[in-house]
């Protein structure tokens, strides 16, 4: 006699993940989705997310190949709990309960955690370090189909904490706070594909244009575990949900979080100083400063004294501060009288008043 026990290797890859997980609590989360006394017996949940973690596993991105891989796959079909002769139901199973049954739920969300809690419990994460990056998917959408709206971009989640550090430090230097006014989103035009609307047009030096997604993923530094994945359009920046994402870890999974490793695309002020507030070290990838204009000196022949809050220019004259803007940058200008007669004034500024002009973020 063969039974279907027999014919999976002990060693499979699915065997160890059967026995570290008890996907029963799955059914538990999914509950209140399913009427208990009417209509046929339902594909029990945990089998439906059972079959999408074989395709993740397995790198089996079409559910409609999947479902073939698991009609002729035998270890499949054992972790499924499916026998040699049951019917494997259609892939249009997933789409319909996306669309119906656990649309507008968090309940993806919840069986990730659970896993992500398992892991940590079993010691294969510590939580002290983490890194984060995202990387672009591709949406099934024609790049050249799509219509032009005009959007506005999304609020960004630090800006009260910039008002009010814009106006501190204007009270430091002795200038007046500036005029009440609500920060409104940037409205812009945009491109909004007509076959998937929820995609973002990307435009990046060295990745492909189009419409996509983008997964913004972090694991752990310990041995690689994902504590955390979030998917936005294309056209999001990464350090817009990343502040967010990673006090949700911290709550969700009670993560002492030391330190962050980012890539060059989290550099940015306020990044820098929300890690700086939860007492996070972040270590991010070196962003290459925007090359200046041909002839003209970069930033860097400019020296700051933090000490003096001040800059010094390569002919040793002092840039004073003037103001700080609404956007949270301080402005240090430098003396015309002095700038008309400087043999460095072309290579300085182009602009007609000989003033050079040089801006320093509250937050750098």
């Amino acid at each position: 006699m063969v039974t279907l026990e027999s014919l999976v290797p002990a060693d499979h890859l699915l065997r160890k993940v059967d026995a570290a997980i008890d996907f029963r609590f799955i059914r538990d989360l999914t509950e209140g989705l399913y009427c208990p006394d009417n209509g046929r017996p339902p594909i029990p949940p945990e089998v439906l997310f059972k079959a999408l973690f074989i395709g993740y596993l397995f790198g089996i991105r079409c559910e409609r190949q999947l479902m073939r891989e698991i009609e002729v796959n035998v270890a499949y079909r054992w972790f499924l709990g499916l026998r040699l002769t049951d019917r494997v139901f259609d892939a249009l199973t997933f789409s319909q309960n996306r669309r119906r049954r656990f649309d507008a739920t968090d309940v993806a969300q919840q069986i990730f955690d659970r896993i992500v809690e398992e892991a940590l419990d079993a010691g294969l994460g510590g939580g002290e370090v983490l890194y984060t990056d995202s990387t672009h998917l591709k949406a099934s959408a024609n790049k050249g189909k799509y219509d032009t709206s005009l959007i506005s971009k999304s609020r960004a989640a630090y800006w009260d904490d910039l008002d009010r550090a814009v106006e501190a430090d204007r009270v430091a230097h002795g200038k007046p706070p500036l005029p009440a006014k609500e920060r409104t989103p940037e409205i812009k035009p945009t491109k909004v594909s007509r076959t998937d609307p929820d995609a973002g047009y990307m435009v990046r030096d060295g990745k492909p244009k189009g419409f996509f997604y983008l997964d913004h993923r972090t694991v752990d530094g310990r041995f690689g575990i994902i504590t955390d994945t979030h998917v936005t359009p294309a056209n999001v920046h990464d350090s817009s949900p990343y502040l967010a994402r990673l006090d949700r870890q911290r709550i969700r999974f009670g993560l002492e979080v030391c330190a962050v490793g980012l890539d060059a695309g989290y550099a940015d002020a306020p990044i820098a100083k929300g890690l700086e507030d939860r007492q996070i070290l972040g270590v991010t990838g070196y962003r290459r400063p925007v090359p200046p204009r041909e002839g003209m000196m970069p930033r860097k022949a400019f020296a700051h004294a933090s000490d003096q809050d001040g800059y010094r220019c390569p002919q040793g004259q002092w840039l004073c501060y003037v103001t700080t803007d609404r956007k949270g940058y301080r402005h240090y200008k430098s003396d015309p009288a002095i700038c008309r007669d400087c043999p460095l004034l072309a290579s300085c500024t182009s602009r007609a008043k000989p003033q050079k002009t040089v801006t320093r973020h509250i937050w750098a």
